[in-house]
């Protein structure tokens, strides 16, 4: 009966309500129910109701568990002085009003307010509601019949009804009975009155007598006050509970969130602050593309990234292991980075780096927060190890977490909450616990702190207050247009020193950045980046097709002071042996010019693993590899180059190793719910279907004539147009073996290539394949 009155209130509901509800409730249009009938089922099936129960605040909660506990309707007065009991110094209105608003919006609750009830399947969904263990009349359910009989013949001679029923009807009132016991029995008692209302004794299933009863545990189960429900387990009936508690269904309950506390800062300091970490975010992100240009690190057997390879990353970043962590797993998600080759291929930057690369920072910024943002990996668990004991690896499909995204949103709202505080830790886990009080326990938290932690790394958040330009990323708005007046101005000079290092004042462009990250190693970061120069960087340099003249020139332009004599002296010393010694494949050969050079390398004992034989006064032959070659004897101090088998000079290009970029994730629904248009498409296809399956129409005769035919914009355009106006249509459709066939339709939605409508001629609702309607035609 419950489910036909709650079938009828939602078809009761407006197309407002309905529409309310499919957003706020996306899992119940998917897909569309044939009806309303359909839909109500739908919201009370277990999944269903625990996937919205998890969104509820511990206040919208308190009410439906305050309901679930009575098994008949109540109303409102009743249910507002139920709460009352719970609240300290504070009325259950306006906060009462505001929960049932949401609960019968998302269809949890409904009725008139003097008779409110909860949603078929909302009770069983809930596993001990408020701490209460189940009814008497259920939690005696699995005890031999003449057992009951017997307990009930001691606990309540006389009374009529079956033992169950007896039993049940003495617990009612349990007052006596808890009176009877012993002050150790009652403190038991008291232990699981405010839950949890299950416990553990031995031998459970005993059969025990009020006189035979002698330690308190045996005294409870005499009278009922206890129920075994398994061997070793025993369960407090709800009515001896709620008498305990002395009618009260909650205690310490809050009608609005716990207020956050921390420290206040400047909000201008705050975006200054976060702008810097965002900058410097980017740069990470850009240095590690760079770095993987040229050296890129294996894909283990088992996929993600090898241990070695990220504490390599973290030091050539120059960061704490979880931060570069952070930003390997950021730039995956970005679509920055992926594998190439295979399962035993390598991690390389893809052809999506070299178009973000070149946007201004703050767009930069913005996809790598968005990637963020949506990303179900953790990389915070990078390092830690799983439950067989195995090192959890960046890149890893281990470390995905479905709810890591929600918990970023509402770590995140909770800092929106308050600007200009930076809420301390524990303030921010009471208030996710009040705001999901069903999603708590020790993962929740670590991923909160996890949260916390990255959004500062990433510029969210400056000095723990959430930033202006994340603010305008959450509310869809602008961000690149927020960030960008905060950003550092990036500078086009260095400053040269005698001592062979160059010194930046300031965020170099971005070319200019690249093209000393060629040319120099990076000795420092801060607010100045140093950075040296050496045999080594100079050699790197002209191994990508830089000349001599050319760095000095370069070096010339780019500088605020003079180049150092020192300088120019390295630069024209390696530019001048710089290639003088060719090695291609024989497996390998040497090559020069000079054959006083080759005699050196030759008699030079540390060439002795490299086999070398000398063919002639300027060629040398070597059974090893050349690439092997090239760094061994560089190793020895020669600046080798390697050539092609034409005796070109092969250039090292540090951007020409790319990946095909993965395809995004596809977001299905806003940051607000489903989409408005889908939503209103659902309710128009629900009514459509449900007055179908009321008035089980006969199907109609379609006109006669030719059937519509006409382009397929045309077509498509004219469809569009029925759904919005609510109208019927006339149709030519090819069915699967190709014949034309005339419907009549009121369609509903159109999306991935299909029209969903009721089709009056077949008076059923049909999904139709755009591609085989021939052609529209309007109905007088």
């Amino acid at each position: 009966m419950a489910t036909m009155e709650f079938t009828e209130w939602i078809r009761g509901r407006t197309d407002e309500q309905l529409r309310a509800l499919v957003s706020a409730r996306p899992e119940l249009i998917t897909p569309v129910p044939a009806h309303l009938e359909g839909l109500a089922s739908r919201a009370g099936s277990p999944s269903a109701i625990a996937r919205v129960l998890d969104r509820l605040d511990r206040f919208t909660l308190a009410v439906v568990e305050t309901l679930a506990v009575r098994t008949e309707p109540m109303t409102r007065s009743g249910l507002a002085g139920l709460l009352g009991r719970a609240l300290t110094g504070a009325e259950p209105e306006p906060a009462l009003s505001v929960a049932l608003d949401r609960l019968r919006d998302l269809a949890l609750v409904y009725g008139p307010d003097d008779g409110l009830d909860l949603a078929p399947g909302v009770r069983k969904a809930l596993d001990d509601p408020a701490g209460l263990g189940p009814p008497a009349a259920e939690v005696f359910r699995h005890h031999p019949p003449e057992q009951l009989d017997e307990m009930a013949d001691e606990i309540a001679p006389g009374t009529p009804g079956t033992g169950r029923e007896r039993l049940a009807a003495a617990l009612a009132e349990p007052g006596r009975l808890i009176a009877e016991v012993s002050d150790e029995a009652r403190a038991a008692l008291d232990q699981l009155a405010w839950g949890p209302p299950t416990g553990r004794v031995p031998n459970a299933r005993r059969e025990v007598r009020l006189g035979s009863a002698r330690s308190p545990i045996e005294q409870l189960l005499a009278r009922g006050l206890l129920a075994a429900t398994g061997e070793e387990s025993v369960a407090l009936p709800r009515e001896v509970g709620l008498h305990l508690r002395q009618g009260r269904v909650h205690r310490d309950l809050l009608p609005v969130p716990p207020a956050l506390e921390g420290a206040t800062r400047d909000p201008r300091l705050a975006d200054a602050t976060a702008a810097g970490q965002a900058f410097a975010f980017v740069r990470a992100v850009e240095e590690l593309c760079e770095r993987w240009s040229v050296e890129p690190p294996g894909v283990l057997r088992t996929g993600g990234l090898g241990v070695r390879d990220m504490k390599r990353t973290a030091t050539e970043l120059d960061l704490p292991d979880w931060a570069a962590a952070l930003v390997v797993e950021v730039a995956h998600a970005a679509g920055l980075v992926a594998a190439g080759g295979g399962v035993d291929g390598e991690w390389l930057p893809t052809n999506g780096y070299d178009l973000w690369r070149v946007r201004a920072t703050a767009d930069r910024w913005v996809a790598l927060a968005r990637a963020w943002l949506h990303m179900d990996r953790v990389p915070g668990l990078v390092g830690e190890r799983d439950e067989r004991d195995r090192p959890l690896n960046a890149l890893h499909t281990d470390l995905r977490r479905s709810s890591m995204p929600a918990v970023r949103a509402a770590t995140l709202g909770v800092l929106a909450s308050a600007p200009g505080l930076a809420p301390t830790r524990d303030s921010v886990l009471d208030r996710l616990a009040w705001e999901r009080p069903r999603r708590r326990g020790p993962l929740r938290e670590q991923l909160t702190e996890f949260a916390l932690r990255e959004a500062e790394q990433l510029g969210f958040t400056g000095l723990g207050v959430l930033s202006g330009h994340a603010r305008a990323l959450l509310a869809g708005d602008d961000a690149a247009a927020a960030l960008a007046p905060l950003l550092p101005e990036p500078v086009d000079h260095v400053l040269l020193q005698a001592d062979l290092t160059a010194v930046a004042p300031g965020p170099l462009t971005s070319g200019l950045n690249r093209w000393m990250t060629l040319a120099a190693d990076v000795e420092s970061k801060g607010t100045a980046t140093v950075y040296r120069f050496s045999d080594g960087s100079i050699r790197r340099a002209l191994d990508a097709g830089q000349g001599g003249d050319e760095l000095l020139s370069m070096l010339e332009r780019h500088s605020a002071t003079p180049v150092p004599q020192a300088l120019s002296y390295l630069v024209t010393d390696v530019a001048r042996r710089h290639g003088r010694i060719r090695v291609g494949t024989a497996s390998a050969y040497v090559r020069c010019d000079d054959p006083a050079l080759l005699d050196q390398i030759t008699a030079d004992r540390r060439s002795a693993a490299l086999r070398l034989r000398r063919l002639a006064p300027t060629v040398i032959a070597s059974r090893t590899p050349r690439a092997t070659l090239v760094d061994s004897l560089r190793a020895m101090g020669y600046a080798p180059v390697a050539e092609s088998i034409d005796g070109d000079v092969i250039i090292s290009q540090l951007d020409s190793r790319r990946v095909e970029a993965l395809p995004a994730a596809r977001v299905v629904s806003s940051a607000n719910g489903l989409d408005p248009e889908v939503a209103t498409a659902a309710v128009r296809a629900l009514r459509a279907g449900d007055a179908a399956h009321l008035a089980r129409r006969e199907p109609v005769e379609a006109p006669g004539g030719s059937v519509p035919r006409g382009p397929a914009t045309a077509t498509i355009s004219a469809l569009q147009d029925a759904i919005r106006q609510g109208v019927r249509v006339w149709i030519g459709y090819l069915d699967s073996q190709g014949n034309a066939t005339s419907r009549i339709l009121e369609p509903a939605r159109m999306e991935g290539g299909y029209l969903t409508a009721y089709d009056e001629t077949r008076a059923a609702v049909h999904r139709f394949a755009l591609h085989r309607i021939t052609g529209v035609a309007g109905l007088s």
